[in-house]
Parts: structure tokens; C-alpha cells; sequence
């Protein structure tokens, strides 16, 4: 949510922002609407005042013993009186037009933000190499799942339809594992707080987090006004709705292991074999609500957190700086972290950390006090997926594969495996 009071003051840098995002500019528009909204409210305190002055009139034509001149001016107050609620109304309606207008655009990007129309324009910010030897070949995921009979897309597409997947066994254990090990992670040595929120949303949260109203056929409704969420940043951030913090509270920091619902919509014939795109996957989230002159540096040390759990399952993974074409609605800034899926000798997104600034603190009234002063001001929030457990997995499976079709655990999740350090192919 933008704040139409900055766009007025210095409309050619709102433009200009809006331009990097491939946006014709849009401030004449906004400032024409909130000159409607201005005129609205004038008419409607102008009205007030003039009922306020015509009782004091009344009441001295009154005492006059004017009783013409009183029931003339009593007549003109029971006409203003019929006109309120259609002033009023005329007044919510243009700031509710206004509003919608300032919700639908996206976040302005930040300087440093590479120019590009699209992925193409993604610039590698740095990479990690695993100390393992890279494949030069390898099965996909789905090939040493099905082959193992512990991942199975048949079944799940009688029970689901297609984009879901049912894990058995060991396999199944071993996404419970990358889980448990990221969130005793993110909590043990990064100093998040682990939360388990509802994956049952409102309107307003989805709002907050700006999924709603321009993404809303990529959701799933759950019927009751209630929304399944994409992923836990939605619960997690909105956690600060309408709050007013104190600063010493920040940072806030919070995680969670839940499962998303993406209906993807845009994603038709994309991904349709294996994990990478399901409309129903666990990730872990994490969240970040920060004062503002410290959201970059916590961009980077959320970055830092989520690039530390394929750092220690020793997985190969560049980190991408997304142009202004590739960025999300509501971020400022975005940095991708993908990871080396050697079954398609590609690179493939696993997380995704955005700092979004104040826009989603506006849509949720979600302030802080700072400690100088009594100055009120919006909070920065910050995103990032710690990581996709269901990419997580496709990335152990693909990397950790032997030419017998078994799969290595990586060391750190065997204590999580109960001691097993293999999950045994078809010819083991």
C-alpha cells in the first residue's frame, strides 16, 4: 500500500519507480483521486459547519422572537440534515476508490534493484559449491521416487486430482526430517521464535500480505470467508496487525513448519511431472517485522539464515538478485537462492527472501513507537521461505542419488532418521 501524501509530494519519483516495474506512470491519477477525496470531505465538514452556525442563528432569531427568520433557518437545517448521509457517503466512497487504486499497484522497487523485463534479467549475487563432486548425470526425483514405490502420484491423483503426491515410508520420514531440521535451525542457532499459526486465513490477512485482491485466483478459498494459506508469511506477518510495537521490541523474529496451497493458476503445463509445483507443499517460513533503518541489514541476515540449511546439507546453490520485472507484488527487494537439481543439470528456485518495507505494515496498521519521542511510524517487514521443504527434498534425492537408485541421507539429518543412512533403490 502506497501513501498518496509521498506520491504528492514528489510524483516523478513514484513515476520513475513505476517505470522500472514496466508501469505507465500513474500519479496524475492517484493525485486526481485524492483531490476527489479532499473535495468530499470539504463538502461534508462544510456542510457540519454551516448546521453548527445556522443552530447558533436559530437560537438567537429565537430569542428575537423572530419566529419567520427561525423557521427559515430550521428549514434550511433539516435540508442539510437530509443531504449528511449523502455526503457521507460520497466521502467513503471516494477514499474506498482511492484505496483500491493504491492497493493494486505494486511495491516501489529499491535503487540497487537490477533493471529487466523478466527472469532473464536476474543478476547472480554470489554462489555456494558443494564439497561433494557434482553430477554430471543423474535420474529426476520422480524417477528414483516411483521406483522405490515410496513416491506416488497415481494415488494421489485419485484421492486429489493431479499437483499432489503421496511419500511412504522412509521417504516420507525423510521430508518429516529436512522439517525438524530447519526449524531446529532457524530456532537453535538463528533466534527465531517458532510459531504454529492457523493455515485458516481471513480476508483481512490475506489482504495484509497483499495475496488479496490482485492475486486471488492463485488462492484457495475455503469457504466461511476463509482462505487456505499460500505459505505462513501470511499468518506470521499479520501477526502485528493493527499494533502499535515498542521499538525496543525489534526485531521480531518468527518461523514456521506448515503446509501452502497454491492454486497455480498461471502455471498451466509447467512442472507437471514430479514435486516442483503442487498445489499443496510444506515449507518453512520465515518472518522478520524490523524498524525500518534496519530492514536491509536484516535482508541480508535473513538471507544469511535460510542460505545455512543447503550450506549444511552440503548442496550446491547460487543466490540471484530478481530484477525489477521478476520481483513479487509486494517486495522492495528480493534475493532467490536456487538450488543444483542435477536429474535436469539446472538450477532451480528453493527459497525466495524478500524485504517488502513499509506496504504490507500499511495495508495491516501495523506501527511501532520509537524510543525518541512520541513519533509513530510504520513498521518494515520481511519474507523469506526457510526453505521449501518439498524442494529440499527433491534437491537431497537428486544430489544424493547413487547409480543403484538408492539415495544417501546427508549426515545431518540422520539423527532425524532414526539412524538410517540410506534409502534403499530397487536393485539394493
Amino acid at each position: 500500500m502506497h501513501d498518496i501524501r509521498a506520491i504528492r509530494e514528489n510524483p516523478e519519483a513514484f513515476d520513475r519507480d513505476l517505470e522500472r516495474r514496466g508501469l505507465s506512470p500513474l500519479s496524475a491519477e492517484l493525485i486526481a483521486l485524492d483531490d476527489a477525496r479532499k473535495g468530499a470531505v470539504s463538502a461534508a465538514q462544510a456542510a457540519q459547519e454551516r448546521r453548527n452556525a445556522l443552530s447558533k442563528e436559530i437560537g438567537a432569531a429565537k430569542k428575537a422572537k423572530d419566529e419567520a427568520r427561525a423557521a427559515e433557518l430550521m428549514a434550511e437545517v433539516a435540508r442539510l440534515k437530509e443531504e449528511a448521509p449523502g455526503l457521507d457517503a460520497a466521502q467513503a466512497q471516494a477514499a474506498k476508490v482511492l484505496d483500491e487504486r493504491l492497493a493494486a499497484i505494486p511495491n516501489r522497487p529499491k535503487a540497487d534493484v537490477p533493471l529487466g523485463a523478466d527472469e532473464h534479467g536476474n543478476v547472480e549475487y554470489r554462489r555456494f559449491d558443494s564439497s561433494r563432486e557434482r553430477l554430471a548425470q543423474g535420474r529426476q526425483h520422480f524417477e528414483l521416487g516411483e521406483a522405490t514405490g515410496l513416491m506416488d502420484f497415481e494415488a494421489a491423483a485419485k484421492l486429489s486430482g493431479s499437483r499432489f503426491v503421496v511419500l511412504k515410508g522412509p521417504l516420507a520420514r525423510l521430508e518429516r526430517a529436512l522439517g525438524q531440521f530447519m526449524l531446529d535451525l532457524h530456532t537453535g542457532e538463528h533466534g527465531y521464535t517458532e510459531v504454529v499459526p492457523p493455515v485458516l486465513v481471513r480476508d483481512e490477512a490475506m489482504f495484509g500480505t497483499a495475496q488479496l485482491p490482485k492475486f486471488r485466483d492463485d488462492q484457495f478459498a475455503a469457504g466461511d470467508g476463509f482462505w487456505l494459506i499460500p505459505t505462513a508469511e501470511v499468518p506470521l506477518t499479520n501477526l502485528v496487525r493493527e499494533n502499535i510495537l515498542a521499538e525496543d521490541e525489534l526485531p521480531l523474529r518468527f518461523t514456521a513448519l506448515t503446509p501452502c496451497f497454491r492454486a497455480e493458476a498461471g502455471a498451466a503445463g509447467r512442472d507437471t511431472r514430479g514435486m516442483l509445483r503442487q498445489h499443496q507443499f510444506n515449507k518453512v517460513e520465515l518472518v522478520s517485522i524490523t524498524a525500518p533503518e534496519k530492514s536491509a541489514e536484516e535482508h541480508e541476515r535473513m538471507l544469511a539464515c535460510a542460505e545455512a540449511v543447503l550450506q549444511k546439507l552440503d548442496l550446491t546453490y547460487r543466490v540471484m538478485t530478481l530484477c525489477t520485472g521478476d520481483m513479487g507484488f509486494a517486495s522492495q527487494k528480493t534475493y532467490d537462492i536456487e538450488v543444483w537439481v542435477p536429474g535436469q543439470q539446472t538450477y532451480r528456485e528453493i527459497s525466495s527472501c524478500s524485504v517488502c518495507g513499509e506496504f504490507q505494515a500499511r495495508r495491516m496498521n501495523a506501527r511501532y513507537r520509537a524510543k525518541e519521542g512520541r513519533g509513530v511510524g510504520f513498521v518494515h517487514t520481511l519474507n523469506g521461505s526457510g526453505v521449501a521443504v518439498g524442494r529440499a527434498l527433491i534437491a537431497v534425492m537428486e544430489n544424493y542419488q547413487n547409480p543403484d537408485g538408492s539415495v544417501t541421507i546427508p549426515s545431518v539429518l540422520q539423527p532425524y532418521m532414526g539412524g538410517l543412512n540410506r534409502i534403499e533403490g530397487p536393485n539394493t
